[in-house]
């Protein structure tokens, strides 16, 4: 199993409406992308961040479903703009060594294909990840 977690710091002139839409797209992946077991997306308690978002997947396939899933790219454009700070990050529990690096690079392919994507990443304050750009 790979749990996908984000942690989000809004912009403090982000619109509240705004904000409520790109959680409510948020919470959409959970219940819509097929290749999503389960997710969570709610308050972030215990840290710098206002909101997080879990999305647990089977395997690697079903990872590299979940990240060029259409409305994954959806969330990004509605959602990144308000978004300050980010991390994003995973948990796998399986003991394959390569698992991570089939993660890095299914990042690294969707960031390739999609320079706009990039340009709402790097219009962040900061982003950390293993899907960061450029890592």
């Amino acid at each position: 199993m790979i749990h996908h977690h984000i942690r989000l710091a809004m912009r403090p002139d982000a619109p509240g409406d705004k904000v409520d839409e790109a959680l409510e797209l948020l919470r959409r992946m959970g219940r819509e992308i097929d290749a999503v077991a389960y997710g969570a997306v709610g308050r972030d308690v215990g840290g710098d961040f206002d909101y997080g978002a879990m999305f647990a997947v089977e395997d690697i396939e079903a990872y590299r479903a979940y990240m060029h899933a259409p409305l994954h790219r959806q969330v990004d454009e509605i959602g990144l703009p308000l978004v300050r700070n980010m991390v994003s990050y995973d948990l796998i529990d399986d003991e394959d060594p390569y698992t991570g690096e089939l993660i890095r690079q299914i990042h690294a392919e969707r960031f390739a294909g999609d320079p706009a994507l990039v340009a709402l990443i790097e219009g962040l304050g900061s982003y950390q990840g293993s899907g960061a750009p450029g890592r």
